[in-house]
């Protein structure tokens, strides 16, 4: 099977090797185990490897380089338009050799995925919905296009729509679907935690505004002066990491927060097993994989209601919607570490909804999806 991948996301070219973002590439090599032959259309970038790069396994590689396109000024809008049919006919030419076309959106690249595959009616497809599917959500006019396109059944055809979470009034080709992080072998009993002694707060994600990991610190800084003995351990990276240190310092945090970077999975694997409460306060995702991982080991996620959260964590039994006012948040947080019991439920309640979601259902669903 010759199997198209239709994305924005960046790669880094060594020797024979195509590296990407670990999250998507781990997820890709599963479907990938299915494919004899993979053509991937996507942007190369010249960054140098990092923690969070992992190379794509299984299946002959036939990367077809596109540049990357921007709609964030006048000037990115005319390069864009521009380079336009260069990438139309790179698209075009990939799905028309390829048995199974897959396109991952929201994006421009995934944009101009979608309407170039309205030529390829008979091919089977999918696309991997990657952003917030919910109906009622603010989004910008692209992804609202992408979404219609992708929803239409008239225009869109033999075409299966991966989306995060459950909704109304949805047409018959979207399937509500997830992300899958650890296998069942990998499954044992959660760490004992106490709550009496140093309360462990986490973050994990990039460090930038949408991800709002500066209301990680201030919960943290406001529990202190609340008299809490609580710890705060940052994992990722991005350019608003000098602003938190330096609010940090600033604010005298130093002994308890701490910043660690970009790790592998094994290290986020281990911070997980032994911190009480994830703290996510973004302003928009689509299937939160740190909010599934954490409470894969029963570490209890407090995140914002977007896109499929109130769902994961079922509305506030497996965990806590931020309401992003501080004291109320902070007063949340008091009432579920003061309250053993209550914090046992849902540590219990959390790992045992996000392990029925392991890689091997994963495996399995993408082998149906492919019809192998």
């Amino acid at each position: 099977m010759t199997y198209c991948i239709i994305t924005h996301v960046n790669h880094i070219r060594v020797q024979d090797e195509y590296f990407a973002y670990a999250p998507y590439v781990r997820e890709m090599n599963i479907w990938l185990k299915n494919v004899d032959i993979v053509s991937i259309v996507a942007p190369i970038t010249k960054i140098e490897l990092s923690t969070i790069d992992l190379p794509y396994q299984n299946a002959a590689i036939d990367f077809r380089e596109i540049p990357e396109l921007s709609l964030t000024s006048l000037y990115e809008v005319i390069k864009t338009v521009i380079k336009f049919p260069f990438v139309i006919w790179q698209i075009y030419n990939a799905m028309h050799s390829a048995d199974h076309i897959h396109l991952r959106c929201p994006g421009n690249i995934g944009l101009l995925g979608c309407l170039v595959q309205l030529l390829f009616p008979n091919k089977i497809k999918t696309a991997k919905y990657a952003g917030n599917w919910d109906p009622k959500s603010t989004q910008p006019w692209s992804y609202r296009l992408q979404k219609w396109i992708l929803s239409n059944t008239f225009l869109t055809k033999n075409m299966q729509v991966l989306v995060y979470g459950e909704w109304e009034g949805q047409s018959k080709n979207i399937k509500p679907f997830f992300t899958a992080s650890y296998a069942e072998s990998e499954i044992i009993a959660i760490n004992a935690l106490e709550t009496e002694n140093a309360i462990r707060l986490l973050y994990v994600g990039t460090l930038v505004s949408g991800k709002n990991p500066m209301y990680a610190i201030e919960i943290t800084a406001e529990l202190l002066r609340n008299g809490r003995n609580v710890k705060l351990d940052v994992y990722g990276d991005g350019p608003l990491k000098n602003d938190l240190m330096q609010f940090v310092k600033n604010n005298n945090l130093a002994d308890a927060v701490f910043f660690h970077g970009n790790q592998n999975a094994t290290a986020l694997k281990e911070a997980y097993q032994n911190s009480h409460i994830l703290v996510l306060a973004s302003k928009s995702e689509g299937w939160p994989k740190a909010v599934a991982e954490a409470m894969f080991w029963g570490c209890i996620p407090a995140a914002t209601s977007v896109s499929c959260v109130p769902y994961m964590i079922d509305y506030g039994n497996r965990g806590i919607l931020l309401t992003l006012d501080l004291d109320t948040d902070v007063q949340a947080i008091e009432q579920l570490i003061s309250n053993k019991n209550n914090f046992e439920n849902k540590r219990i309640l959390a790992a045992t909804w996000s392990r029925k979601y392991t890689l091997d259902y994963f495996e399995a669903e993408i082998q149906k999806l492919l019809k192998v």
